[in-house]
């Protein structure tokens, strides 16, 4: 592997997406970090911050192509901007369901079609989509969220088997509990419909949207997420599509696994088709 490799990492200004450029940097890679406005990034000699906006296409092409044209390659493209929406389905009016699905998905779509391109013809790379373990499962409240992670991991597997043979990884990070401000400052709430109050107490303890705190405490801390995607990167021989991040990501994965499966079942002709018997 290159010691000395390009990133792209998108959202980089705060929470998991900070703490990967700042690992990157601190392991000799160069960076190419983006932002939607301003940003607190420290000056280094190997970093370069870009202002994008991931909804758009032909900028995002812009920005992949000026990886190359600073640092020479583009070696690993991080797909970290993304936000989450708090609202039952009923709830999410269209102007919400439409900007999350154009940010969460077709923003990591448009800057995966760039570096694909650049990668092919290089004949290696990585390719980083930061999901969730709620693209395995799904919970109330998130359903918007959930379509949006669980469309970027069916394109992202296929994207998988589309660029293997041209020397191009892609990895599907699914994230658990992580210690960031993703639950406030990187979430978004529809207006609440009474009717959902006593489902929304049940989940977070309160009906109040948006909800009190920094949504920060617990969960696996940033900086050892951000060495987990590090070590897997710089692993060629760890080829798994899918990269459990967090301690709790295995129990919840498992968890929304096992209920899948008894549901499916429930047909008898899934038993038939030699299935495992065992819960």
């Amino acid at each position: 592997m290159n010691p000395n490799q390009t990133w792209v990492i998108t959202g980089a200004n705060r929470g998991l997406g900070r703490a990967l450029t700042e690992a990157a940097l601190d392991a000799g890679h160069s960076v190419l970090a983006t932002v939607r406005g301003t940003h607190t990034l420290p000056e280094h000699d190997r970093l370069a911050v870009h202002q994008l906006d991931v909804r758009q296409r032909e900028r995002a092409r812009e920005v992949v192509a000026g990886a190359v044209k600073e640092f020479g390659r583009l070696d690993v493209l991080v797909n970290n901007a993304g936000y989450g929406l708090i609202g039952a389905i009923e709830e999410v009016d269209e102007a919400e369901a439409r900007e999350i699905i154009d940010t969460d998905l077709f923003g990591a779509l448009w800057l995966s079609q760039a570096a694909a391109s650049i990668m092919r013809e290089q004949g290696a790379g990585d390719i980083v989509q930061i999901s969730t373990v709620g693209a395995v499962g799904t919970m109330p409240t998130m359903g918007l969220y959930n379509a949006a992670k669980w469309a970027l991991e069916g394109f992202s597997e296929a994207l998988a088997a589309e660029v293997r043979g041209f020397g191009v990884r892609v990895t599907l990070a699914e994230l658990g509990g992580i210690d960031t401000e993703w639950a406030t400052s990187s979430m978004r709430f529809s207006a609440p419909h009474p009717a959902y109050d006593a489902l929304r107490t049940s989940l977070f303890g309160t009906p109040e949207v948006p909800w009190p705190g920094d949504g920060t405490g617990g969960g696996t801390s940033q900086h050892d997420a951000a060495a987990a995607i590090l070590a897997h990167v710089a692993d060629p021989t760890d080829r798994r599509l899918r990269l459990l991040v967090g301690d709790d990501a295995p129990a919840q994965v498992l968890a929304a696994m096992n209920n899948r499966r008894r549901d499916y079942k429930l047909d008898p002709r899934f038993v038939s088709a030699g299935s495992p018997s065992h819960e």
